[in-house]
């Protein structure tokens, strides 16, 4: 019995073998002998612990009031405080690549967590104006409740509005971390570096990329498939590599309408205020304020019948262009 028992385990033991060899050959995807990196698991849940501070009693709490909502916060702001400090302070860690100075980034982390939750009265206000938006520029939705609990564009604007504020306040990592949970959730790609204007309302949403370096003015509105995104990436004469600080994407002005599936790229490119993009269109260069662009007419065919041949047959035959 012994004996089929090992030459069960012998394979494993290779198998295991031959795994951990390619851990000294692909160093760029481990992270062995370093401190703890931010745990994904716990960003997610004080993800939702946030939620419940921006939108109380849509959640996981039922039955709040004025009378007891104070001391539902003030326990999600407390244990806040304490989880967000540590999963801040290991990504200090992780960006210095050293424990030496642990006990001053702990005490760094606190005192952003403490600056991070000074700014939700205010995001509070700003995302109350974003769910208006969607309402206003909505005729589908029924009601404020409708769109918080069902509205995939809020649910990402409100993840990143958080996110943003952590990258303005320089936390590595984890705002990235906040924003690609929403992205998966959503499939509304939005990067926490982006600065992005109060009233803002993405319908429909899905597929929507908006780059790190884009400017959105106030009271923009895009629909689904719509990317705001870089040309190619200029490199370093001298070492070749991406210059990452430059500014890549696209700004767009205040009371812009972008419609499905538009693309506009570019650092350099300003979308003039109060202008309307149409569906599909390519955008690289700026345009001037109150500009509306369309594509032109796509020919379309249409036939009544086969004509006595067979379907495969006819769409042979058929030369149509778009």
């Amino acid at each position: 019995m012994m004996g089929i028992e090992q030459k069960l385990k012998d394979p494993l033991a290779e198998i295991t073998q031959r795994i951990v060899a390619t851990y000294g050959e692909c160093g760029a995807i481990h992270h062995l002998g370093h401190s703890p990196l931010p745990s994904y698991r716990e960003v997610v849940d004080i993800l939702a612990d946030l939620r419940e501070i921006l939108y109380p009693g849509y959640g996981r709490r039922q039955n709040l009031h004025l009378s007891n909502v104070s001391y539902h916060v003030g326990d999600l702001i407390d244990g806040l405080h304490d989880r967000l400090s540590q999963q801040i302070a290991r990504a200090f860690q992780y960006d210095c690549q050293t424990d030496d100075r642990e006990t001053e980034l702990k005490t760094k982390a606190q005192a952003i967590v403490i600056r991070f939750l000074e700014t939700i009265p205010e995001l509070r206000r700003i995302i109350a104006e974003d769910v208006q938006a969607a309402y206003d520029g909505d005729p589908a939705a029924k009601s404020h409740d409708e769109i918080v609990f069902c509205y995939p564009g809020l649910a990402a604007v409100s993840v990143y509005r958080l996110a943003h504020e952590l990258h303005r306040l320089e936390v590595p990592l984890i705002p990235r971390m906040m924003t690609e949970y929403a992205h998966g959730k959503t499939g509304i790609d939005i990067h926490p570096g982006a600065t992005i204007g109060q009233r803002f309302f993405i319908d429909h949403g899905t597929g929507v990329v908006i780059g790190e370096t884009t400017e959105i003015g106030c009271d923009v509105k895009l629909y689904q498939g719509v990317t705001l995104g870089a040309l190619s990436f200029p490199r370093d004469e001298q070492t070749g590599q991406i210059v990452r600080d430059a500014k890549r994407h696209p700004t767009i002005e205040d009371g812009v309408v972008i419609y499905a599936n538009a693309t506009i790229l570019g650092g350099e490119t300003v979308i003039g205020h109060h202008s309307v993009i149409g569906s599909s269109a390519w955008l690289t260069r700026s345009i001037a304020p109150f500009t509306t662009v369309t594509t032109e007419n796509p020919r379309l065919r249409y036939r009544a019948g086969n004509d006595g041949v067979s379907d495969s047959e006819y769409l042979t035959r058929l030369n149509y262009q778009i």
